[in-house]
């Protein structure tokens, strides 16, 4: 397992407030093991599917939901982007650097954009 997916992990389970015995037991139930370490690609981005989908998915009020979050970094993925092209791209175009300070429209409107520009690649 990449560090930075790891990270992702660790950042959402933070978010959520969920204690370890949770995290662990979630994590067992969606993909069969009890520590991220052990886990695919596969069973990574089923990982992050359950934890989109759940009620506590919002990172901030009014903010970017976990959902958006990790669709707008699946685009950027994509788009083979790293983190200083992606941050001066979002600067550039939306006056901002960092994706938590992002409100859902602002989100909405990353999206459409990196959506275009995947089409035209």
């Amino acid at each position: 397992m990449d560090r930075k997916k790891l990270a992702v992990i660790h950042i959402v389970k933070k978010e959520l407030s969920l204690s370890d015995d949770e995290y662990r037991n979630i994590l067992e139930r969606i993909t069969g093991v009890r520590s991220a370490k052990d886990l695919t690609d596969s069973q990574f981005h089923k990982l992050m599917r359950y934890f989109v989908r759940t009620r506590h998915y919002r990172v901030t009020n009014g903010g970017i939901t976990l959902r958006q979050e990790y669709y707008i970094r699946q685009m950027k993925e994509r788009l083979q982007w790293d983190d200083s092209h992606f941050q001066n791209y979002i600067h550039k175009y939306f006056h901002k650097r960092e994706l938590n300070t992002y409100t859902r429209h602002d989100a909405s409107n990353l999206i459409v954009a990196l959506q275009s520009i995947l089409k035209s690649h």
